[in-house]
């Protein structure tokens, strides 16, 4: 998928939020500076259906929890992390298991991320707000996710 400016990445996660499900992990991979944090706030807002949501980045706090009543959403950032045990330390089991988890950087937990989970890898456009996003589904689950996802994108154009 190619996203042109800001709003494209940000309106496919919008388009993902009304899908996602109480155990669906979402896996946001990149370099720094390519939108994962940009996904997640569209994400974390649509979701929670108030768009004027302050989310902040954890970047230093390393995970922010959401409550809502459709469920939690758990925004993990994991770029400062040294020692991939250190996310038990940050309840990222409980968020496995009983919430949508949204993780910038998952490879720094390489084999503890769960068997099933969305990948979404955001990659440099032509353009300075320009995105490459390829979505890529571990296990059953998060390949439903992908395919209502595309549907959901096909049929809004």
């Amino acid at each position: 998928m190619r996203a042109d400016a800001l709003e494209e990445t940000e309106r496919l996660a919008q388009c993902l939020a009304p899908h996602a499900v109480l155990g669906d992990v979402i896996g946001l991979c990149g370099a720094l500076g390519s939108g994962k944090t940009a996904f997640a706030r569209a994400f974390i807002r649509a979701r929670l259906g108030r768009p004027a949501e302050e989310v902040p980045s954890p970047t230093f706090t390393l995970v922010q929890l959401y409550e809502h009543a459709a469920g939690a959403i758990w925004h993990f950032d994991l770029y400062r992390l040294s020692v991939p045990e250190h996310a038990y330390e940050l309840g990222i089991e409980d968020a496995f298991s009983g919430a949508i988890s949204l993780i910038e950087w998952p490879e720094k937990i390489g084999d503890m991320m769960p068997a099933d989970w969305l990948k979404v890898q955001l990659a440099p456009g032509r353009n300075e707000e320009a995105r490459l996003i390829t979505i890529t589904p571990h296990g059953a689950r998060s390949g439903a996710l992908a395919r209502a996802l595309v549907r959901d994108l096909e049929a809004n154009g």
